[in-house]
């Protein structure tokens, strides 16, 4: 699959001598706490590469300062950066010029902050269509596009309401629309539900997934909540003053934390739907003759579905794989995959 999306050792430097900083961090390797003693300067965004494949929902994570949602900037040139290179489609944006810059952002990128900043007085509609309103479209085409947007959305009928008689969620699926209108290639999404309460967070997840299935829109999704993060990525990038200290499925990063750091972050989280049995289980010769009967699982199957597998019966579960036995799980590993104690 191509990548839509690719950063490659991007570093931000904010202050008025960023320039020497850069220099100082190339040539010398020095760090965050130096960078501000010498030269007055913020290390925002340290080295990041990553690759967003087509399709792909691919979130970003990290506590509040971590450089997340400065980083995702940089995918628009929203802001730009100090070093390195974002390339969108298999374009160099940073040698853009300000029309083609214009033209990406109107027909090629969409997105979908916290805050929504719809236009009090006007309607939905309006709302959604005033991105394509200021691409010199027609009213006629404008409304239609509004309307594809809202129906699919879940708004079918509420073109003509204001953003005050909508609910929060009702409003956020309108920022949705308004990016969707455009019907761009990328969705930059900045903690998009972090406001809503917890249901209708959880509802809007599960309606975004269900749109991404059908639209495949490429996403770079940004959140501090690791439980989004696992329901909503296909990949995770963990930040951490400004570094992407790990990337990685959420069960690569639930299994095989980085660092201490990844380690506490991913330590309450539950592991029965995220780890499978390829994760936990030994080989057909390490375990020895298996018994008659005993229950069967696939490697892509989670813990939920072993440990239902293996209630009421002493027999470990065989893994097989195109009729093959290719791993076996125990009690015993099963109880350590649970933990976190045991990988493959």
């Amino acid at each position: 699959m191509s990548a839509v999306v690719e950063l490659e050792n991007v570093w931000k430097v904010f202050g008025s001598r960023s320039a020497e900083a850069m220099k100082a961090i190339q040539a010398e390797g020095i760090g965050k706490a130096e960078v501000l003693e010498r030269f007055d300067a913020v290390v925002g965004v340290k080295d990041a590469s990553f690759q967003v494949a087509e399709g792909e929902i691919f979130c970003l994570m990290g506590l509040s300062g971590s450089g997340k949602s400065t980083l995702v900037r940089h995918v628009n040139r929203l802001i730009e950066p100090t070093a390195g290179t974002i390339r969108i489609l298999g374009e160099d944006i940073g040698a853009m010029k300000s029309e083609a810059l214009r033209a990406l952002r109107a027909d090629k990128i969409g997105m979908v902050f916290q805050n929504m900043a719809l236009l009090p007085h006007r309607s939905v509609r309006d709302n959604i269509g005033f991105a394509l309103e200021l691409r010199g479209m027609d009213g006629y085409t404008r409304a239609k596009a509004a309307d594809d947007a809202l129906e699919i959305v879940s708004l079918h009928g509420y073109g003509d309401r204001l953003p005050s008689e909508l609910s929060g969620g009702m409003q956020q699926r309108v920022g949705l629309a308004r990016a969707l209108a455009a019907d761009p290639e990328i969705l930059l999404m900045d903690e998009p539900f972090s406001a809503l309460d917890p249901l209708i967070r959880r509802n809007l997840q599960d309606e975004f997934l269900s749109l991404s299935v059908n639209l495949k829109k490429t996403t770079l999704f940004i959140t501090h909540d690791l439980d989004e993060a696992i329901r909503m990525g296909d990949r995770i990038g963990i930040m951490k003053d400004g570094e992407i200290v790990q990337i990685g499925t959420a069960e690569d990063i639930v299994t095989s934390p980085a660092d201490d750091y990844v380690a506490d972050f991913v330590a309450g989280i539950s592991r029965l739907k995220l780890v499978s049995a390829s994760k936990i289980m030994v080989s057909p010769e390490q375990h020895g003759p298996i018994p008659e009967g005993a229950p069967e699982a696939r490697p892509k199957d989670d813990l939920d579905t072993l440990v239902s597998l293996s209630t009421g019966t002493e027999k470990p579960v065989v893994i097989k794989a195109d009729g093959k036995a290719v791993g076996v799980v125990t009690k015993d590993t099963l109880l350590q995959g649970l933990q976190g104690g045991a990988s493959a």
